[in-house]
């Protein structure tokens, strides 16, 4: 069987959230990766994944990001309005992006937040957010592109090249609201991938001490149709 391996650049910490970004019940998740940081947090929220729904669901996730943190104490929180690509060679975003420790991606298409951010200087500041040791968050959307293959829909249509953070994987969000018969379908498809279900207000956790899952849920992982043991809550392995 496959083991659940990671690849990242540096000694940082990759959290993916099943989904229910920003909301209060992701509020202990979201202080025990603050917790984790080594020095105040400066945080930076990208909508980038909603870039094709229009200004104001852009400016909702903004804002939604900006109030989480502060309610959570953070006195260094902005959002960049980050949604194409031409924006991810945007210098004065790429610097901000480059002063942060931990970048938040909140959901939308997985398809186009890969599209937007592979290859350019954006990716490479928030890759060297996880260099210096900090925290890189995705939900939904923002989760999938770390596997090393991504779903192109939940009926388990096609995948696509993902940027492999999580090898062999492929990563599915919202795990506890796909009905039976899709996550079926998608299990064939990726037999020979390992399909990493992360359940609502949940996330699991990659850190140099270990692997963690923090919220309310759980996640499942299978291989090659068969179901493994679930990863319980809190537990490090």
């Amino acid at each position: 069987m496959l083991e659940l391996k990671t690849k990242l650049p540096g000694e940082g910490i990759l959290a993916l959230v099943g989904a229910g970004e920003y909301q209060p019940e992701m509020e202990a998740v979201d202080r025990y990766l603050l917790s984790l940081l080594n020095e105040p947090a400066r945080v930076i929220c990208l909508p980038t994944a909603a870039g094709t729904e229009g200004q104001k669901r852009v400016q909702f996730w903004m804002d939604q990001g900006m109030a989480h943190f502060r309610r959570l104490g953070v006195e260094q929180v902005q959002a960049l309005p980050l949604t194409d690509r031409k924006d991810a060679f945007h210098s004065p975003f790429v610097e901000q992006l480059q002063q942060a420790n931990f970048v938040y991606l909140s959901g939308g298409k997985p398809a186009y937040l890969y599209q937007t951010l592979a290859n350019t200087p954006a990716w490479d500041a928030i890759q060297g957010v996880l260099q210096k040791g900090g925290v890189v968050a995705g939900c939904s959307a923002g989760a999938m592109i770390f596997g090393e293959r991504v779903l192109a829909s939940p009926a388990g249509t096609g995948t696509f090249q993902g940027f492999g953070y999580v090898q062999n994987a492929c990563i599915i969000p919202h795990y506890d609201e796909i009905p039976r018969l899709m996550l079926e379908s998608a299990a064939i498809l990726l037999r020979q991938w390992l399909f990493l279900g992360i359940e609502g207000f949940t996330a699991l956790i990659f850190t140099p001490q270990g692997t963690c899952v923090r919220g309310r849920g759980k996640v499942e992982l299978r291989f090659a149709g068969e179901r493994l043991p679930r990863f319980e809550r809190d537990g490090m392995w």
